[in-house]
């Protein structure tokens, strides 16, 4: 299905799968769509997480732990959880968010079919350049998957116009430079990526790294299309109980979408 999203700003939310497990995801995911999410991303833990900051590694660790009582999430685990969240809540927009690496040990070819086979609308590799993605490309597009890919406020207009003719689905724009984490305010460059894509793209886009709240939101949503917000969630299910984690999230979703339906 293609990736829609119902009003303006639109909202990403990314999870780490896995964490703290893969139960409690589920149930976040259930309660984040819920709440008002349009397209969960579910993020493959991966050992070394160069673009994420601190919460979001720390995340990554805990789905990594394999102990006794909870094996370390896997990429067969994600699609399997992808598929179970398509069964459930069929209209929500799924997206797996990876680096490479673990997409390339899974095998190129056998992800995206499994991926498609478990409803996935996406998939976004950090970590692959566009110059480089030939042959994902041509998979995903055999597979009925939309190639999301990191616009960033760097990036020369040769690279945002070939971002833009091979995307599907929206366009990820980078708020600003460096890793994923909490901010206290919004780079105030997101605005002019934005309109640079514009020219190249009739797709949605939505700003990410550094989207933690409320007012981000809104303003976010004077430009661009979307937010994709996942520090600000990771670190609320980090600082939760299992069992509090998916009505903490549920709130914070809402809380988003508060001020700016009281200003319309």
């Amino acid at each position: 299905m293609p990736i829609r999203f119902a009003g303006k700003p639109g909202l990403v939310a990314y999870l780490t799968a896995g964490d703290p497990d893969l139960k409690t995801t589920h149930q976040i995911a259930l309660a984040a769509i819920d709440a008002g999410a349009d397209v969960i991303e579910l993020g493959v833990p991966f050992s070394d997480p160069l673009a994420d900051g601190p919460v979001i590694q720390r995340a990554s660790e805990r789905a990594l732990l394999n102990g006794p009582s909870k094996p370390a999430t896997r990429l067969v685990d994600v699609l399997g959880l992808a598929a179970e969240l398509r069964k459930e809540r069929p209209d929500a927009g799924l997206v797996i968010f990876s680096y490479y690496n673990p997409v390339l040990r899974f095998g190129l070819e056998r992800f995206c079919a499994e991926a498609e086979a478990a409803g996935v609308d996406g998939v976004l590799v950090t970590d692959l350049i566009v110059e480089e993605a030939g042959e994902y490309l041509a998979l995903l597009e055999r597979h009925h998957l939309a190639p999301i890919f990191l616009a960033a406020p760097t990036s020369p207009d040769a690279r945002l116009e070939r971002i833009g003719a091979v995307s599907k689905g929206f366009v990820y724009a980078i708020s600003r430079l460096g890793i994923t984490g909490i901010r206290t305010t919004l780079a105030s460059d997101a605005k002019q990526l934005v309109d640079r894509l514009r020219r190249y793209t009739p797709l949605p886009i939505a700003v990410g790294f550094g989207v933690s709240n409320a007012e981000h939101f809104a303003a976010v949503g004077e430009f661009a299309d979307a937010a994709v917000i996942g520090s600000a969630i990771v670190q609320l299910i980090e600082e939760s109980t299992p069992e509090e984690a998916p009505s903490s999230i549920a709130r914070f979703i809402r809380g988003l979408r508060t001020p700016v339906l009281q200003a319309r």
